[in-house]
């Protein structure tokens, strides 16, 4: 152990290059870098190829950077946000956030996870799907606990923010305050898509959004809605042979694929671009 760094929820120690370790926030938590100082021209906000608009990096961590709100911010209040950002990889099927946890700010590398809410007989509602370049939690860091879950469609890589750090300049620099009320108002647009999704969204949306909804990661590592062709017609309010046809459709693209016990999710990313949520 190499010391510790405070991200808003409790100490956390840091764990040397490739260690792996299980905490209270996640398990099988790897840490592939800890950077808590930074440098000019580093990977997390100083002068870097990331400043340009058009700037194309192989790196992954700094592609979601610049495609990222934060890539709007000068560089140095940049610089400040992303200090002690800690990296980490974590399985598909995981919890990232739990109803009413610790603030919690995150900024997804790449993967798929979904925020769903759910209520006391078990039932669950999807009001989100958060993708690489995508923050999570802003609000949490506003205005506290809040009723809902983060879960990990795919194999997820996020950049966890010191959420306390982060709040602190908030409070004090206008252009971050800013961008977070342009974060938390994009955030209603995506719950308005969601029930429009369910509401006015062609089959194809509807379906599309309904097999991510219920999609859950098996112990081959498949990604699997538990569900027959009769059960979704049901659950979008269709006939079993209009979602049929719905579902070869998305067979043929690749996207999914019938299996024991559901439909396959082969390209998560994919199937959720098919949803009214873009």
């Amino acid at each position: 152990m190499v010391g510790y760094v405070d991200y808003g929820i409790r100490s956390r120690p840091v764990w040397k290059l490739g260690e792996l370790r299980y905490s209270s926030f996640l398990s099988c938590i790897t840490f592939e870098k800890v950077w808590v100082a930074l440098r000019e021209g580093d990977l997390y906000g100083n002068v870097t190829s990331a400043d340009s608009p058009d700037a194309v990096t192989p790196d992954p961590v700094q592609r979601a950077i610049a495609s990222s709100l934060l890539s709007e911010l000068p560089a140095p209040l940049r610089a400040q946000v992303l200090a002690d950002a800690l990296p980490v990889e974590l399985p598909a099927g995981g919890t990232i956030y739990r109803e009413e946890g610790d603030p919690r700010c995150l900024l997804i590398v790449a993967g798929l996870v979904r925020v769903v809410v759910s209520a006391p007989d078990g039932r669950s509602l999807t009001i989100r799907y958060a993708r690489s370049g995508e923050l999570l939690g802003i609000p949490t860091i506003i205005g506290g606990p809040v009723p809902v879950s983060g879960e990990l469609v795919t194999d997820t890589r996020l950049l966890v923010l010191n959420a306390r750090a982060v709040r602190r300049l908030g409070q004090t620099e206008p252009a971050l305050g800013w961008l977070f009320a342009r974060e938390v108002t994009q955030r209603l647009y995506d719950t308005i898509d969601a029930v429009a999704d369910r509401a006015f969204g062609s089959l194809r949306q509807r379906v599309a959004h309904h097999l991510l909804d219920l999609a859950t990661q098996q112990q081959d590592g498949r990604l699997v809605a538990p569900v027959t062709q009769q059960q979704l017609a049901e659950a979008v309010g269709s006939a079993r042979p209009a979602v049929a046809k719905v579902v070869a459709e998305l067979r043929e693209l690749g996207l999914v694929t019938t299996t024991s016990p559901g439909i396959a999710i082969l390209d998560a990313e994919g199937l959720h671009a098919q949803t009214w949520s873009r």
